[in-house]
């Protein structure tokens, strides 16, 4: 194998010890991780550090990313979350079951804004889990559907997971971000309408009943009191819509904003930007109004930023060293030698990252093994679009893979059951099938856009 194989093989090493056997931050082994892979680079280290740094510093990916860890802390806080699964309550909460769908729904709408499993199902969970319980729901049951519904902050657009992928250079040579954007959400619809089916299931199998009447708003009522909650959306819909499609299309013309205008628009900068505004503006009467009170309110969110910042800076910083140590080309040489098929090479490499994702996030397994993933998939003949998507898709069954799975556990605490029991319902009814998705996306049986 070539020096940067072995670089990579080191470099995924120390970030899983550290994080399971030394029990550290993954912002700690991203450092480690970063270092130690420079140093392959022998009389040549400073330099690839140097270049590493500045290619993950000047990344537009993390000034967006720390855009939506900030964008999701408004909607938090605001409360505007709760609102919008009021008015899904409205809609669904009749029902049989109605309380599952809800948490599938809602999950998927707040995996869109904030990209987090376990905030997911902390945030979501923490309504709908005792909604479910008190709806005729097994309290295991209730726990499992939150914790499967957890991989929906990274399957669907956009995500930490996916600015980690676009930040290699390897990916974001040859996929742009409003590709991955558009491709990953269509990925997420086919989970969604999956994890519907599975609440189907479960209704049948256990004979839920419709919630009770009086604890459903009239669709008037939610609407009245959190309609603003939904002009969040504009927030995505204004700019894809500007981006991609006929819109696009008739801005593009030299007689008004021009191609090039167009194309210097990007959609992962601008929706956390929208999104930030709407939500300051509609729950304006949620927020502080002294200047004191506003750095308490900010302060309360530096944590976040801190994590994710070190996380995003270090890996961007080390798929720049690797890509320098010529990781894709090596690896690529590698994949021709094995000469497997491509759905062969898509299945060992999902179960490679399903297995990762076990006891690490779908963030730290993005990072370790994201780009060496993409050109091994990319090497036999799948499209870098579709490439991506599989890898984030396959990533997604984090937060339902036992035994380490944080929002197993959260789901469980909220429900008050037994984590153990939750794990052979999770590992039949999502982490399985959903990486059974991820196959059928990469062997191009379930079509994704890819222009």
């Amino acid at each position: 194998m070539g020096l940067s194989i072995w670089a990579l093989l080191i470099y995924i090493l120390i970030i899983i010890s550290w994080v399971l056997i030394v029990k550290r931050n993954i912002g700690e082994a991203m450092i480690i991780g970063f270092i130690v892979t420079a140093l392959f680079g022998g009389k040549d280290v400073l330099d690839l550090m140097w270049s590493g740094l500045k290619f993950g510093a000047t990344h537009q990916v993390l000034f967006a990313a720390m855009s939506f860890v900030f964008m999701a802390y408004l909607i938090e806080k605001t409360g505007l979350i709760n609102k919008l699964i009021n008015i899904l309550n409205s809609l669904v909460g009749r029902l049989p079951g109605g309380a599952g769908y809800v948490d599938t729904i809602a999950s998927a709408i707040f995996g869109m804004i904030s990209g987090s499993g376990s905030g997911n199902t902390a945030t979501v969970g923490a309504i709908t889990i005792p909604w479910m319980n008190k709806s005729g729901w097994k309290n295991e049951t209730s726990a499992t559907i939150a914790a499967g519904n957890a991989g929906m902050g990274i399957s669907f657009p956009p995500n930490g997971s996916m600015f980690i992928l676009l930040g290699a250079a390897s990916v974001s040579a040859v996929v742009s971000e409003s590709q991955l954007y558009v491709a990953l959400l269509v990925a997420g619809l086919y989970t969604l309408i999956y994890r519907l089916l599975v609440v189907f299931i479960f209704v049948k199998r256990d004979k839920v009943k419709a919630v009770a009447p009086e604890n459903i708003l009239g669709i008037a009522s939610s609407l009245k009191q959190g309609w603003t909650s939904l002009l969040i959306f504009l927030g995505i819909i204004i700019p894809v819509f500007v981006t991609i499609g006929p819109i696009s299309e008739l801005l593009s013309q030299p007689a008004r904003i021009g191609e090039d205008g167009i194309g210097a628009i990007s959609i992962i900068v601008w929706v956390p930007i929208l999104i930030s505004i709407i939500a300051i503006i509609v729950g304006w009467n949620t927020l502080p109004k002294s200047v004191n009170n506003w750095f308490k309110f900010l302060e309360g969110s530096i944590s976040s930023f801190s994590v994710i910042g070190v996380i995003l800076l270090f890996s961007f910083a080390a798929s720049d060293v690797l890509k320098s140590l010529k990781l894709p080309e090596q690896l690529g040489a590698l994949m021709d030698s094995f000469d497997l098929s491509a759905w062969v090479v898509a299945l060992l490499i999902g179960v490679l990252i399903i297995l990762v994702a076990s006891p690490l996030t779908a963030t730290a397994t993005v990072t370790a093994i994201g780009a060496v993933a993409f050109s091994a998939l990319v090497a036999v003949g799948i499209p870098p679009v579709v490439a991506a998507v599989t890898i984030l898709v396959f990533a997604s069954t984090e937060g339902a893979s036992p035994p380490g799975g944080a929002p197993i556990f959260i789901a469980s605490g909220i429900s008050g059951i037994d984590p153990v029991k939750t794990f052979m319902p999770l590992v039949i009814y999502y982490v399985v099938p959903i990486g059974l998705i991820g196959w059928l996306i990469a062997i191009e049986v379930l079509p994704i856009p890819t222009l």
